[in-house]
């Protein structure tokens, strides 16, 4: 199997040693909290004994739970459950007897939000086995992210980054500046051995490893971790890990959120996200081969688009974009169950996970609109 790893990613942590409550840099120390030393041990800890829980029996069913969740009336799902003990059995075989290998992807071009390709691959055994690793391993990087960390993880999201946003804004002030970034061709430019070494930093079992390499090296020429796959939100989300661990702990950001490749940062000084922003773009392009598609400093006071909110220092709206969205799909809605094309219970379904966004922002009027405005 090629593998090609000339390229360094050592992590911010790199040059770091830690011994009685010090953190040493070469010659110099610093005083850390215990808060501190416990991330930083955390960070620094390599995890290993992994396979065995992957491969149990009770780990591989619940994956298979938790893929099927939702599309039970598949074809594929249901031939599996018509023999679901051997299939059970027949994937732990593959993992333990290292037969498997991540299947041949089949791409799809999207074009709302935005066009992307996304990439799916089969129940049987891949999206099983994914579920499987992710069991193992999301409570392990979970604990190496930092709090204001939003996609992907139990207790996190959209809506809590959004508040949490609206918390930073009053913390720094209605004179304070927002510094606005992402990432260009996020998912597509992730570096397979830029990923695979931090990786490895954090996981030492061979045998885990080695179902990591096969699914980051899945995808040929060297960049790419597929939209679709299970693993990837959570690889995306170690890989600009190396970010957020330099913004709060090199650079003592305060106020910083990131969900997934889109990040704000506030400060009073707008001056100092100036210089942030240069320190960020050059991190980006020398640790992780990433560039910036945004890169944005405007006052706090004319409102922060970030989570497909619009946040202003004492009151939330839906993104332009985002309101016309639901608008036009509220519109179809009528007409689909007319034509056969949803179910009732789906009709009913989309309403209400409208009605359930539009009530996090200030959208009494837009809601009114839409015939969703409650008394």
């Amino acid at each position: 199997m090629h593998r090609s790893r000339a390229r360094n990613a050592n992590s911010w942590l790199g040059s770091l040693t830690l011994s009685k409550g010090k953190i040493h840099n070469g010659g110099d120390e610093q005083l850390v909290s215990k808060e501190n030393i416990a991330l930083l041990k955390n960070h620094m800890k390599r995890h290993g004994n992994l396979f065995k829980k992957i491969t149990d029996i009770d780990n591989i069913y619940l994956a298979y739970q938790k893929a099927r969740k939702g599309k039970s009336w598949q074809n594929t799902i249901s031939s599996f459950d018509d023999d679901l003990d051997e299939n059970i059995f027949n994937i732990r075989d593959e993992l333990i007897e290292k037969t498997f290998t991540t299947s041949p992807y089949i791409e799809k071009m999207i074009y709302e939000p935005k066009q992307r390709i996304i990439y799916k691959l089969p129940f049987n055994p891949d999206r099983v086995i994914q579920h499987a690793l992710m069991n193992v391993l999301e409570p392990i990087w979970s604990g190496l992210f930092i709090h204001d960390s939003y996609a992907c993880r139990t207790g996190k999201g959209i809506h809590a980054g959004s508040q949490r946003t609206m918390d930073f804004i009053r913390a720094a002030g209605s004179g304070a500046y927002c510094l606005k970034m992402d990432i260009r061709k996020f998912y597509p430019s992730i570096d397979h051995d830029i990923l695979f070494e931090i990786v490895q930093k954090k996981i030492k079992c061979p045998d885990t490893l080695w179902l990591l390499e096969d699914i980051i090296y899945s995808i040929p020429g060297g960049k790419n971790v597929p939209i679709g796959n299970y693993t990837s939100q959570w690889l995306g989300n170690l890989y600009m890990n190396e970010l957020d661990q330099f913004l709060k702990h090199a650079m003592k950001i305060r106020h910083y959120i990131r969900y997934c490749d889109d990040f704000i940062l506030l400060h009073r000084d707008k001056r100092f996200l100036h210089r942030a922003a240069e320190e960020i773009e050059s991190f980006l392009a020398e640790r992780l081969a990433l560039t910036l598609s945004k890169n944005d400093v405007f006052p706090v006071r004319q409102g922060i688009d970030f989570l497909g909110y619009r946040h202003f220092p004492n009151y939330i709206l839906v993104r332009k974009s985002t309101g016309k969205r639901i608008k036009r799909r509220m519109m179809e809605l009528p007409h689909k169950l007319e034509r056969g094309e949803i179910t009732p219970d789906q009709c009913r379904s989309s309403i209400a996970s409208t009605d359930g966004w539009l009530k996090w922002a200030n959208s009494h009027n837009f809601q009114h609109s839409l015939g969703l405005a409650h008394a």
